[in-house]
């Protein structure tokens, strides 16, 4: 048995006087505030020192500074340190050592404000990691407390993956790194992704390092752009582009996936140096072209909808993941360059021939104009040569009028077959597009499927009445209708037009003849093969002129004969005394000359 200790007090001391306060010491009241002051630090106001945490409720901290008393400071100045425990040493700022209640006034807020920016830059220059606490949202990112400077956090350097809700980290707080200082605004920037992504670095590359081509992981989606959705496959991220998400047409990624969805995704491709990796979410089922009927071949109807329109033709899905194209020339016989919105648009259900089938390559091409038949396979018996139809008017040419009989049958007028006496600079002079106009079939060109049509063999040709009523020689009244350098071209009667060069435009007073002027013209040639007609005015008192003129030369040559044939006569009786036969025989073929000349 263990022998008990037993305490004892001093026998002497005199418990009624210290109940009563009395002085037993034996001390004088100032040796003993002189000792207990000894035991105490030698603090004054406006000094930070260091204290201790000696006690902590839900609204204060009680610190120790080894003072007379203990210092009460509010918990919200503590709020950057939520790990806050009994025993901690923390830095106060004395603002007095006895207040009006005759307390001890401390604060850590102050204590910290009064180093922060030291702290600061010696944290920036040391890259150490500062606690800070989220006060509030701003503009474009978060207020953080480190070390009482209210610090600035971007929206971007939160977090690695895309906020969705910014107000859930208010209240909170964070490891931080300060990635930039402005000494002269002193403006703090501090990041909580860059301590992010450098634990994630290393977890990239132990990832990265044991992935594989056809290597299918889980992974959840982080983020979904128009382009593809970003998968976390723990620590590193992977891109499924938005043709890897299904073998059919996707429109939009929300179609396939949702936020934070948990999905099977295979490894396409992966870069160790650029840290990308390719996901495929469609390759981890059968593709479409693999299960369809192996008996389709060309010349068969599939029925389908319209999944993609472009100008050049119409994408049409028969099953998921199985399109043909249908291009926009086999739509229709037409031959006219149309775009396929005219003829279908997204969503329409339609019907098409098969026209090309490769598997290997998992390609079709299909056609609806086959559902109809071949306007051109019995050309010569709808439309033969010398038959007469209406037309539309669909196009014009320099050289002439295209236009459609039916859909897919096409035809050229040639602007010289247009009319029989008008001479048509461009097809618009006669008629507009969209109008009617009356042909008759002159040639069938089935290859090129192509007509060659006119409109002016609708009518006889009257050229062959012109060419008795416009013969050269002939004088004919007309108006000038157009002036040009090479001459002018006149109105003639019957709806005829001639030609005359600026020459034989000049009229009798020398002066030229004007646009819109009415004159006489001659015809001074006539080509019916050409039908052309060239005119003069000038030429009908020029003519006249030179018919005056030799009138005129032959009156005098008749007059010079007689004058010659009056001086021959006195001759002739003066030997009449001495006539003989042989002067008989004279006279005779004298007077016959002169009858003659008369």
């Amino acid at each position: 048995m263990s022998e008990e200790k037993v305490l004892t007090g001093t026998p002497d001391f005199n418990w009624e006087s210290y109940e009563r306060g009395e002085n037993i010491s034996g001390l004088s009241q100032e040796q003993l505030e002189q000792a207990y002051n000894g035991t105490l630090n030698k603090v004054s106001s406006r000094e930070v020192v260091n204290g201790t945490v000696i006690g902590i409720n839900k609204r204060e901290v009680i610190v120790d500074i080894n003072y007379k008393q203990d210092a009460i400071i509010p918990i919200s100045e503590f709020r950057y340190n939520p790990d806050l425990k009994v025993g901690d040493q923390v830095e106060v700022y004395i603002e007095n050592l006895e207040d009006k209640k005759g307390q001890l006034s401390l604060s850590h807020k102050k204590a910290r404000a009064s180093r922060s920016w030291d702290l600061v830059n010696e944290a920036m220059e040391s890259q150490a990691v500062v606690r800070g606490y989220i006060k509030c949202r701003t503009k474009g990112g978060m207020i953080v407390d480190v070390f009482g400077i209210e610090a600035f956090l971007p929206g971007s350097q939160i977090d690695v993956k895309p906020i969705r809700d910014y107000d859930a980290y208010v209240g909170q707080t964070e490891d931080f790194k300060i990635v930039k200082i402005n000494q002269e605004f002193r403006n703090v920037v501090v990041s909580h992704k860059a301590l992010i992504e450098a634990e994630l670095e290393e977890q990239k590359k132990k990832i990265i390092s044991t992935l594989e081509k056809g290597q299918v992981l889980e992974g959840t989606v982080k983020n979904i752009t128009s382009y593809g959705v970003f998968i976390d496959l723990g620590g590193v991220d992977g891109l499924i582009h938005i043709t890897d998400l299904s073998w059919g047409r996707v429109n939009d990624p929300t179609e396939v996936v949702t936020l934070d969805q948990k999905i099977n995704v295979v490894i396409l491709d992966f870069d160790d140096e650029k840290k990308r990796i390719a996901l495929g979410l469609k390759q981890l089922t059968p593709h479409p072209w693999d299960a369809i009927d192996p008996n389709l071949k060309v010349g068969d109807i599939v029925k389908g909808k319209v999944v993609v329109m472009a100008d050049y033709g119409a994408f049409i899905e028969i099953a998921p993941g199985v399109e043909g194209l249908i291009h926009v020339s086999e739509m229709s016989w037409n031959q006219h360059l149309r775009s396929a919105q005219d003829f279908m648009k997204v969503g329409d259900d339609v019907e098409a021939v098969i026209l090309t089938l490769d598997r290997d390559e998992r390609k079709m091409s299909l056609g609806i104009k086959q559902l109809k038949e071949d306007p051109w396979a019995s050309i010569e018996d709808k439309y033969p040569v010398g038959s007469k139809h209406t037309a539309k008017v669909r196009n014009f040419t320099n050289f002439g009028i295209f236009v459609e009989i039916e859909e897919g049958v096409d035809g050229l007028i040639h602007i010289s077959d247009l009319s029989w006496t008008k001479k048509i600079k461009h097809p618009s002079e006669f008629t507009q597009i969209g109008e009617t106009i009356e042909v008759q079939v002159l040639e069938i060109d089935k290859e090129n499927r192509r007509l060659s049509l006119g409109h002016k063999q609708l009518e006889e040709n009257p050229w062959d009445v012109f060419e008795t009523v416009f013969t050269v020689g002939s004088i004919h009244e007309g108006v000038i209708t157009e002036l040009i350098d090479k001459g002018a071209v006149v109105s003639l009667p019957y709806g005829v037009e001639g030609f005359a060069t600026p020459k034989h435009l000049v009229k009798e007073d020398g002066s030229q003849a004007k646009a819109d002027e009415k004159l006489e013209f001659k015809v001074i040639e006539f080509n019916k093969e050409a039908k052309r007609i060239i005119l003069s005015h000038s030429r009908i008192f020029e003519d006249a002129a030179k018919e005056e003129e030799k009138q005129e030369k032959k009156a005098a040559a008749a007059a010079r004969k007689s004058k010659k044939a009056a001086e021959e006569v006195p001759a002739i009786q003066n030997q009449a005394a001495s006539t003989t036969l042989g002067d008989i025989d004279a006279l005779a073929a004298l007077k016959s000359k002169l009858e003659g000349a008369e």
